[in-house]
């Protein structure tokens, strides 16, 4: 109810969205529903969806929507594993004492408060962008594999859809299929519901693609696949040491270097970016492809300065406090403003979507009661690294432990298991953009809801079997033991 109502409060205060400079493209993209070059057009295909309703405030309230569903995945599945953590015995004494039901509801509520009440989540589900819509997706796949302790062809097929169309929502989630195929191997999924998983992730993908050659005559998911990695090289190239052709040489990054900018924003987007020199911007092939060139020889010739910056923005993530990056007016736009604030470029889109335009919009006294509201209930980055921490210290030495309650990778397929997925889905979505763009908090709040599911998911004990057959499998119609738990508790 609280979730709900705090959302309604943001939509009152603000009934159009925030925008950031990424915001037109993907608007662009969806009034002429097409692939955007430079970015998967998942989010734009939402869009278009809501069109007929010519509202921003009907495409805010959505995401706002999407965003508390997010929350209510995360409860479900820490609820339903601890369901069946705690099964009723012979007599049903733990379902009379209430064990069963309110120990996993008050774990799955704790557990969803960073999801659902954080102010910098309810702020992301206000812009127009791609990332709350990119979450859900995400954690949807992750749910469907791990709705059950024993994996079925249909539940892999779902997950495997999900996760393919969260790949064409953002390109991060393309490696994420292989977090999942992982997590479902290591729970001993079996071979159908892995290959069910492979191909319903490979149909959308390769669908989606198809309709790129179609548009712009590349099998591909964008037309700038390598300059975001050229972005990240910015922080660390030293073309003296990298010693490129001449041709490469425009690639190399400024020597004066303005310490509030983010190196990669400066190559990418400033009058300095060496793509105002070349033909087609970043969207051209001569581009991408010298983007390419320059990235591979960047690496292999300063391997150990990569993996510092790669590490050094991945700790960014756990910090205390928000400080100024990529530069001073980026992370401004992740909180609900005090002023209102538009510019022309935006104002020609919205227009086209919105007779009513997509003006950043306060409205008093909801606006103000929402900046009071990010003021005190905003999570710090190093609260998400004890629950990322302690999800894997619960779970660690639990591995391969036989005969206690607390194994992790025992003979029973259980849901103590299914923690590596969402864990490894959460530092992954760290990771991911720390190698191959760059740091930015807009890319650690994903994170959070795999987080809070692993932490849950190693807290719980290991199922029990209550019921079993003579050969140790659950009866017809059981579910690994819980509907035998619920006649238990009828008798």
């Amino acid at each position: 109810m609280a979730a709900t109502w705090i959302r309604i409060i943001a939509v009152r205060g603000y009934p159009a969205p925030h925008w950031t400079g990424d915001s037109p493209s993907y608007l662009e993209a969806a009034l002429k529903l097409q692939p955007g070059e430079t970015r998967p057009s998942g989010y734009p295909i939402l869009l278009w969806m809501l069109k007929p309703f010519h509202s921003f405030t009907v495409m805010v309230a959505v995401q706002h929507a999407i965003g508390l569903l997010g929350g209510v995945l995360v409860y479900l599945l820490v609820w339903r594993a601890g369901r069946a953590a705690w099964p009723t015995g012979p007599g049903g004494s733990a379902g009379r004492l209430g064990w069963r039901y309110l120990v996993p509801g008050l774990l799955g509520a704790a557990l969803t408060v960073p999801v659902l009440l954080d102010s910098y989540q309810i702020a992301l589900e206000h812009m127009l962008m791609s990332d709350s819509l990119f979450t859900f997706l995400l954690l949807a796949a992750v749910t469907a594999a791990l709705w059950r302790r024993r994996a079925t062809w249909w539940l892999g097929a779902l997950a495997g859809m999900f996760a393919a169309f969260a790949a064409v929502t953002r390109s991060a989630g393309l490696p994420l299929i292989a977090v999942i195929l992982l997590g479902m191997l290591l729970r001993r999924a079996g071979w159908r519901p892995l290959v069910a998983a492979l191909i319903a992730f490979l149909l959308p993908l390769g669908g989606y693609m198809y309709w790129f050659k179609e548009t712009y005559g590349q099998f591909t998911v964008s037309k700038a696949g390598s300059i975001w990695l050229y972005g990240r090289t910015a922080a660390f190239a030293d073309c003296a040491k990298i010693k490129p052709s001449p041709e490469l040489q425009i690639m190399c990054p400024p020597a004066d270097e303005d310490p509030q900018i983010a190196p990669a924003f400066v190559v990418l987007w400033t009058a300095d970016s060496p793509f105002h020199r070349i033909p087609g911007w970043i969207t051209g092939d001569q581009a991408n492809r010298m983007a390419s060139d320059f990235t591979k020889q960047a690496i292999e010739k300063q391997p150990g300065d990569y993996a510092r910056v790669v590490v050094r923005d991945t700790w960014r993530s756990f910090d205390w406090k928000r400080e100024p990056y990529p530069t001073p007016w980026t992370w401004l736009e992740y909180v609900f403003p005090e002023g209102e604030s538009w510019d022309d470029e935006q104002a020609l889109v919205a227009e086209k979507y919105d007779p009513s335009g997509g003006e950043t919009k306060v409205v008093q006294p909801w606006a103000g009661k929402m900046q009071d509201y990010q003021d005190r209930m905003s999570m710090p980055g190093t609260v998400l690294g004890l629950v990322l921490l302690g999800g894997l210290v619960f779970a660690l030495p639990h591995v391969g432990r036989r005969g206690t309650r607390w194994r992790l990778l025992g003979p029973v397929r259980h849901w103590g298991t299914g923690a590596l997925m969402p864990w490894g889905t959460s530092l992954a979505l760290l990771v991911i953009p720390a190698a191959t763009a760059d740091f930015d908090y807009r890319y650690v709040l994903p994170a959070v809801p795999f987080a809070c599911v692993a932490l849950g998911l190693a807290l719980l004990p290991s199922p029990r079997r209550v019921r079993e057959d003579p050969v140790g499998e659950p009866g017809p119609g059981q579910d690994d033991g819980e509907p035998a738990a619920e006649e238990s508790l009828r008798a």
